[in-house]
């Protein structure tokens, strides 16, 4: 079938495009990458059509990371992906692109940006509801005072978000059981996952100015799926008074493809109904629907152990985006936030194995062995798609890692 026939119903059609960078088969240094359009089973260098076509954004696309197009704005996002659109659907254009069409099967995928910034949040209620319970049940609620009065988030390290397939070499650190008399070191015992959504940030904002909920598409590109791996016995033992570190900082996953937000218009949702009043600068009662309906499966070793929906999450990134900036801090082109963990009401919804197991009380029951968090050699993977134009599907790819011993 020849590359611009994409099948009927194929999630990476012409209506999604998402973005990333690439290396062709038998290369892979930093000289050989180009920014990469996924069409199909079929990658298009964006940046060769771009030249080849005497196209004004060769200059933003012919580059080794998506940062120069993240920094170009709003109005030049919207105009790159009008332009690609044409190039792989008029039939005029099919002769001239085609030669920079690479099978997926022959690239090698990288990291797409270079990440600024890396915060993560914890905006579902149901996770927040679900760890209150676990670890404060006597508690008259399971949720802290503050949590429906603001996005609780962490500063994480960007220097250790990896792309998808990258291994992830289970972290030592102190932990400490209850019935411990001091603290021990070691390799973690209870390595965990958590199914996110990050956004990827790409107008930058000055330094004392807030970013305010109308503002969050004219500053944030798009998103991919994110893995903030997770160690919860060196996290339980470190976490007080100052929050996650050693227990987070190791490893965060994201996929290899951004989704632009341009592509997920008929994927937005209203967010799950406030139960408390929001000062001003998170009230979105008047704003556009801020939510969107993604449908996230987490697989272990090749079999389905959750599918969480991103619809339910009760902050959304552009309320994230808000109070992340509303003390003046500035953003920067290739920040990267991430939603916290996605999980639903149900059971079959939770996104970390810490409430899938209930803190190792109840062990999944899976075809290679009982599972109460992640053992050495174990896969992890997680996809998504979105609702698209004219029923079709938005795939949101993929991010993978598989878990090697500590070195």
């Amino acid at each position: 079938m020849p590359p611009f026939d994409v099948p009927e119903g194929d999630p990476f059609g012409p209506h999604n495009l998402p973005y990333g960078v690439f290396s062709p088969a038998g290369s892979g240094e930093q000289a050989d990458r180009s920014v990469g359009v996924r069409l199909g089973d079929h990658v298009l260098d964006a940046g060769a059509a771009a030249r080849a076509l005497g196209s004004p954004y060769a200059s933003l696309l012919a580059r080794p990371t998506l940062n120069a197009l993240l920094a170009a704005g709003r109005t030049a996002w919207s105009d790159v992906r009008r332009a690609i659109t044409a190039w792989v659907t008029v039939p005029a254009h099919q002769e001239a692109v085609a030669p920079f069409l690479h099978p997926l099967s022959s690239v090698t995928l990288h990291l797409p940006f270079e990440v600024a910034d890396y915060v993560d949040f914890y905006a579902s209620e149901n996770h927040a509801r679900n760890v209150g319970q676990i670890f404060r049940p006597d508690a008259p609620d399971p949720l802290t005072p503050n949590w429906k009065h603001l996005p609780i988030g962490y500063h994480g390290r960007s220097g250790t978000v990896v792309v998808s397939g990258t291994e992830v070499v289970r972290p030592s650190g102190q932990r400490k059981a209850p019935t411990d008399a001091a603290p021990v070191f070691g390799p973690s015992v209870r390595l965990d996952i958590e199914a996110e959504v990050g956004f990827v940030v790409g107008t930058p904002s000055p330094m004392g100015r807030s970013v305010g909920l109308g503002d969050f598409r004219d500053h944030v590109f798009g998103l991919c799926l994110l893995n903030d791996w997770s160690a919860r016995d060196i996290q339980a033992w470190e976490y007080v008074p100052l929050g996650p570190f050693l227990g987070k900082s190791f490893a965060t996953s994201v996929s290899a493809w951004i989704t632009p937000l341009d592509a997920l218009e008929d994927a937005r949702v209203a967010p799950p109904a406030r139960t408390y009043p929001l000062l001003p600068y998170l009230d979105d009662a008047d704003e556009e629907p801020g939510g969107y309906d993604l449908r996230i499966s987490v697989r272990i070793n090749g079999h389905t152990v959750s599918e969480p929906p991103f619809s339910t999450m009760y902050w959304t990134a552009a309320q994230q985006l808000a109070h992340m900036t509303v003390n003046g801090a500035s953003l920067r082109t290739g920040d990267l936030y991430g939603s916290g963990t996605v999980s639903g009401p149900q059971e079959n919804q939770r996104g970390s194995l810490l409430e899938l197991t209930w803190n190792g009380r109840d062990a999944l029951e899976l075809p290679d062995g009982k599972r109460t968090f992640v053992e050495d050699g174990d896969v992890v993977t997680l996809t998504a798609w979105a609702p698209g134009p004219d029923g079709t599907r938005v795939g949101l790819g993929e991010v993978t890692g598989r878990v090697v011993p500590t070195v």
